[in-house]
């Protein structure tokens, strides 16, 4: 088309009419968003010097949503991550006007976790967080829930019967599936090992559970040792495995069920040889990358965060603009699966 586009030109593009354009442009009567969007995007396409006006008209029309997340360990790779794909999910969405506040527990005290979701709880209009169980976590998602505000339990489920879902992975099925690569990995039977953060996270008892059952059941010739909490601290994990190695020259296989990965994997390094003790962990990191290509870490179970990000602002959103479901559910993201050779 020749000079300036009009606002013929413009609605030959989009094929409306030219007076559906006029009240797009102009905010006139009411314009459905799909159509507000074609015009949008024609207008684009074509150079209409008024495109961004009707960007703004898109915008004005959006209903607002602030959503509101505590995790913890905010100095870790996974959780800044986690940090980076929460801001990306809700930036991709083009049905809202978004932002993210999120905070960091400064331990993982439930009464920390509570300070936070205190702090953000008049500003938001939904909760995400990786919480610890506790009564008064519980009490507080209950009030949160009779004022109108959802809570979603990320990774690791508290407030069940009360919190809008669960989001996260099978940690039941994680569990199993670290046994069956520890004793398949593992050069003999003998003894085996596993690290739990701490006894309030709920996902990571199911881990343990899943783990000895999978022994148990499936691989009798090894004895799992007596759960050692390691409060996810590199430090206590890396002493811990240390006094393992000591103690039990038959120990074959070892599973951090939480964090501090990185205290076992150092102590993996200082005292044995690669492929020496199977080693499973979650996530992958720069750490437990390294040692899969070193073969100090035999398997990494690892959250894939982006599908779990996306998923879960999509039902924050749903929960957002539709209300509450009457039955608290829990959603299952598949784990990603990183062998040493994965990276080959």
């Amino acid at each position: 088309m020749a000079g300036r586009p009009t606002i013929k030109d413009l609605a030959r593009a989009a094929g409306v009419g030219t007076a559906t354009v006029d009240r797009a442009l102009n905010g006139r009567g009411t314009v459905r968003e799909d159509t507000v969007r074609k015009i949008a995007e024609a207008a684009h396409r074509i150079g209409y010097h008024a495109a961004a006006l009707i960007d703004q008209q898109i915008d004005a029309a959006l209903p607002e949503i602030t959503f509101g997340f505590v995790l913890h360990k905010g100095k870790q790779q996974f959780y800044q991550n986690f940090a980076k794909e929460i801001e990306a999910a809700i930036a991709a969405r083009t049905d809202i006007r978004g932002r993210a506040i999120i905070r960091f527990s400064a331990s993982q005290t439930p009464e920390d976790f509570l300070k936070e979701i205190r702090k953000i709880a008049p500003k938001i209009d939904v909760l995400g967080s990786s919480a610890v169980n506790h009564q008064n976590i519980t009490q507080e998602v209950r009030q949160l829930k009779e004022a109108g505000t959802p809570t979603f339990a990320l990774l690791n489920d508290f407030a069940q019967g009360i919190r809008e879902a669960y989001l996260g992975l099978n940690n039941m099925q994680v569990g199993r599936m670290a046994g069956w690569m520890v004793t398949t990995a593992a050069k003999a039977p003998g003894k085996l090992a596993v690290f739990v953060g701490g006894n309030r996270w709920h996902g990571h008892e199911l881990r343990e559970t899943g783990f000895r059952s999978y022994v148990r059941d499936s691989a009798p010739g090894f004895t799992v040792l007596d759960s050692l909490v390691n409060l996810e601290t590199r430090q206590l994990t890396y002493e811990s495995t240390l006094d393992l190695l000591d103690r039990h020259n038959d120990l074959r296989g070892l599973y951090v069920a939480g964090g501090g990965m990185e205290g076992a994997i150092a102590a993996l390094r200082e005292v044995s040889q690669p492929h020496q003790v199977a080693l499973v962990v979650n996530e992958l990191t720069i750490d437990s990358r390294a040692a899969l290509t070193d073969g100090f870490v035999t398997m990494v179970i690892s959250t894939p965060l982006q599908e779990l990000c996306t998923d879960m602002i999509d039902k924050m959103v749903n929960v957002v603009k539709h209300g509450s479901s009457e039955t608290p559910g829990q959603s299952f993201i598949q784990p990603q699966v990183y062998l040493p050779e994965s990276f080959g």
